[in-house]
């Protein structure tokens, strides 16, 4: 049996254990995938921090039995839909219960977590497999992905790649993002044109 050698799973046993630096590593591997699903529900920046806070702690509580890596991303969009829908019903029950806001138009219903499904998915996969990349890889493709998207210059700026490197190190990432098990597994259930179309767009 092949053995995993994913820097993510190195990463997983050292949080477990309580180091602080892989921890903080681990955030920033995912805090995108993350936020992309929490911003799903049309949470102001203020509410997708305390929900994305609560799911953070629900990692650490979790985090021994998540040492399979590839369990990571699929634990994140779980948590992050339930915990988003569970502060949105908050909301909308605490503002039916204070009579101050009788006069007040209904708050909006609580946004059907299917809605935009593939796109969604697509774009959230996309991530799954960018935070299997080493950072300066993970990093360069999450800023072309951006709209409007930097300047080489700026992309230059922000990761130390020089100009003239920014192109062949897209290449490289490009194939190694097509490699990781999330994007495998996606495009293996999901084998048409559009589902490559988020990352055709780093192009």
């Amino acid at each position: 049996m092949e053995q995993d050698v994913s820097p993510v799973t190195a990463l997983v046993v050292t949080a477990a254990a309580g180091d602080q630096q892989a921890w903080r590593e681990l955030v920033a591997r995912y805090a995108p995938l993350l936020v992309s699903v929490i911003r799903g529900f049309r949470l102001t920046p203020a509410e997708t921090e305390d929900v994305a806070q609560t799911v953070w702690l629900r990692l650490v509580e979790h985090l021994d039995s998540l040492q399979e890596p590839r369990a990571i991303p699929g634990w994140l969009v779980t948590t992050a839909r339930r915990e988003s829908i569970r502060y949105l019903s908050s909301q909308h029950l605490r503002r039916m219960s204070d009579p101050l806001n009788d006069d007040q138009p209904p708050v909006a219903d609580v946004p059907d977590p299917d809605e935009g499904l593939v796109r969604s998915e697509r774009h959230q996969v996309l991530l799954a497999g960018l935070a299997e990349l080493p950072s300066r890889q993970r990093e360069l493709l999450l800023l072309l992905m951006q709209d409007p998207q930097p300047s080489y210059a700026e992309i230059s700026r922000r990761t130390g790649i020089p100009v003239g490197s920014i192109g062949p190190t897209r290449s490289r990432a490009l194939a190694r993002l097509r490699s990781t098990p999330a994007v495998r597994g996606y495009v293996a259930s999901e084998p048409t044109e559009g589902d490559r179309h988020d990352a055709a767009s780093l192009g």
